[in-house]
Formats: structure tokens, C-alpha cells, sequence
């Protein structure tokens, strides 16, 4: 028996690359990245970051000046406390 009869007839005939799933689990990872990042493109430019308010110092200037006093900035929850809790002594009149 010769040498290359051996090794011809213990050598397996081999299929093609993408009959292994293996190698389409290994493929699969990088393609999901690429459509995911093509997705968030595509997010990014259909949907435009609102515009800041053109009025926006005014608006901080007035939130400031509210929270320099703080029985007008606490009034809101002052009233909206749960009385259910409140010992009757502490409840507003």
C-alpha cells in the first residue's frame, strides 16, 4: 500500500464554507453591528435635536430669581403634602 492511497482514502471530502454554522455564527456578530450603527444613523438624522429656546437667558435669570426666595419656590409643595401622614397640629389652615 502506498502512501498517497492512504492518504487519499482517510482524507473526508469537505463542503463548502457556508454550509457551517459556525462560521455564520461568527459572520452574524459584525453584521448586527453594522446594521445597528446604519439604524442609529439613520435615527440621528430623521429625528434633529430640539432647538434651544431663543429666549433661554430670560428663562434662567427667572428660574434663579425664584429660587432666591424660597416660601415662594417651596409653596407649591407646601401645599401638596400628603395630610393623610401630617400630624393635625402641622396640617395648613
Amino acid at each position: 500500500m502506498s502512501t498517497s492511497t492512504a492518504l487519499g482514502a482517510a482524507a473526508p471530502a469537505t463542503a463548502p464554507w457556508w454550509k457551517f454554522g459556525h462560521v455564520w455564527l461568527i459572520i452574524a456578530g459584525p453584521v448586527i453591528v453594522i446594521i445597528a450603527g446604519f439604524v442609529t444613523l439613520w435615527l440621528a438624522l430623521s429625528r434633529p435635536d430640539p432647538v434651544v429656546a431663543e429666549d433661554y437667558y430670560r428663562q434662567g435669570v427667572e428660574i434663579n430669581k425664584t429660587l432666591s426666595e424660597p416660601s415662594k419656590s417651596l409653596a407649591p409643595a407646601m401645599k401638596a403634602r400628603n395630610h393623610a401622614a401630617t400630624p393635625v397640629q402641622d396640617q395648613p389652615r
